[in-house]
């Protein structure tokens, strides 16, 4: 990355970042055939298209143009980038196609929602007890997980002048 990189000056931006213009070109093509025409417009407008341009190239040099159609083509899938105020769309925008373009294309977007927990890793983090068992009586103060117990009393507490 230049030190100098002016993501004000396109051309120049793009010419630092190594994307010529028939590359360019080119990554612009395969974008219009991936999303529709008011998404292409929004990001190739972007402040931030020369970078996202020069990780295009990157991509289709190393794998192909179906490499990189295969990483586009999870902008079409997830549309979160749609939600919320117009004003933020653009840096929405952005941000899923710059993940998309860096994630391997065979890995799926899980949602942080959606991921999977352990059953026996959420019970042996849980500070719950479980129900006393019939017929004992159930312990009078909460559960506290063995790396949280106090041992002694804290380094200095109890001491006068």
């Amino acid at each position: 990355m230049p030190r100098d990189l002016d993501l004000h000056d396109r051309a120049k931006a793009l010419e630092q970042l190594g994307v010529n213009r028939l590359a360019h070109a080119a990554i612009v093509g395969v974008v219009k055939d991936v999303l529709p025409e008011t998404q292409v417009g929004l990001l190739v407008g972007s402040r931030q298209w020369p970078l996202l341009a020069a990780r295009m190239v990157q991509i289709r040099d190393q794998g192909g143009t179906g490499l990189l159609v295969a990483h586009l083509a999870r902008l079409g899938d997830n549309t979160t980038w749609k939600d919320g105020p117009s004003s933020t769309t653009v840096s929405r925008l952005v941000d899923a196609t710059l993940h998309s373009l860096t994630t391997p294309p065979s890995t799926p977007a899980t949602p942080a929602s959606r991921a999977r927990v352990s059953p026996a890793a959420a019970r042996s983090r849980s500070t719950t007890t479980p129900a006393a068992a019939p017929g004992q009586q159930a312990p009078a103060e909460a559960a506290i997980p063995a790396h949280r117990q106090q041992d002694a009393p804290a380094k200095g507490a109890g001491r006068e002048r």
